[in-house]
């Protein structure tokens, strides 16, 4: 089977390769990336996948590709996913994001291949939302709450305009929450952990810059969401959309007091307005019932394993390169 991975170099697609090179079955494995994209979170896995240079935005590189290699499953996971971004750059994560997923199902049509695409959607779609609607399912309403979200909702409606139009094999997910090893540093959990790495090694003042700590979330970790995915290709129906996200539901500022009691320091905690969103979604406690009665998935990881593992992280990564500790800026 061919297996193809857009956004592989980073965190979600990189954990996902691994987990299914791990399952030790016959795959060729292919991923999509752009030639300036670090290649760091592939280090123990670079021998064992093709890589191909292309961005999303260039329909004729995409085409080319999907002659050449005529993937059976297509998980698409590129995307610009940092929703603080989003509100200095929404055209670009507009463009990257909805039509870098059309030009992606339109190379499929084009080409006229069959695979099953995954198209990874975003619990941010629903923006903020009630208490009568929590937990969230999948018919709660969109809301969006940042051009990040709008660009989420674009991407999941396009995918399910070409099932509809077209019968290209889309699967949908809406992740909620999910953190780990390899987390870019603009998320929340790994931006704590690189800042108290930094300061248990020396490297800084012992001081955690923070936003929103009263923010309600529910916490998967990386490596329970990509079994899901890869349980998602093989047992669910295209033209469905699956909740997916964890069983540990708490504050942000919560989960900072448990990451915080793996230190032998103390840290102040510091409110920086700068990490403050212009609109915040401050409510995303999931329903995962139909993709748990449809595959029998469930979570396994406890939260304080993921955060003693991204902390753990973090000190060997600025261990390795302490100038790294110079870029907390979130």
């Amino acid at each position: 089977m061919k297996i193809l991975i857009t956004g592989i170099t980073g965190f979600v697609g990189s954990h996902l390769a691994e987990y299914i090179l791990n399952l030790n079955e016959e795959h060729e494995f292919f991923g999509l990336c752009r030639w300036r994209s670090p290649r760091d979170n592939l280090a123990n896995i670079y021998n064992k996948i093709t890589l191909l240079d292309a961005d999303l935005c260039d329909l004729s590189a995409l085409i080319r590709h999907f002659k050449a290699i005529k993937p059976d499953i297509i998980f698409h996971l590129a995307a610009q996913s940092y929703v603080l971004t989003s509100f200095n750059s929404p055209i670009q994560t507009l463009w990257s994001n909805v039509i870098g997923t059309t030009n992606l199902l339109e190379a499929v049509r084009i080409t006229e291949i069959n695979p099953v695409i995954h198209i990874c959607s975003s619990s941010e779609v629903y923006g903020q939302v009630s208490e009568t609607d929590v937990p969230i399912k999948e018919t709660c309403p969109f809301k969006p709450a940042s051009p990040y979200a709008v660009s989420k909702v674009g991407e999941d409606m396009v995918a399910f305009q070409y099932w509809v139009s077209y019968k290209i094999r889309t699967i949908r997910t809406r992740m909620f929450t999910h953190t780990g090893p390899r987390r870019g540093d603009v998320f929340a959990m790994s931006f704590f952990a690189k800042q108290v790495a930094a300061g248990e090694l020396g490297l800084s003042e012992p001081v955690v810059r923070v936003g929103n700590l009263n923010s309600v979330r529910t916490f998967c970790d990386v490596r329970d969401a990509v079994k899901a995915y890869w349980i998602l290709v093989n047992k669910c129906k295209p033209g469905e959309v699956y909740n997916i996200g964890g069983n540990r539901t708490l504050t942000i500022g919560r989960a900072l007091e448990i990451l915080l009691s793996f230190s032998q320091k103390k840290f102040e905690i510091r409110v920086d307005p700068q990490l403050l969103r212009p609109s915040d979604v401050t409510l995303q406690i999931p329903c995962i019932d139909k993709f748990r009665d449809e595959t029998g998935w469930e979570p396994e990881i406890p939260l304080e394993k993921t955060l003693l593992d991204i902390l753990d992280y973090w000190k060997e990564e600025l261990s390795r390169c302490p100038w790294k500790a110079l870029t907390v800026t979130k």
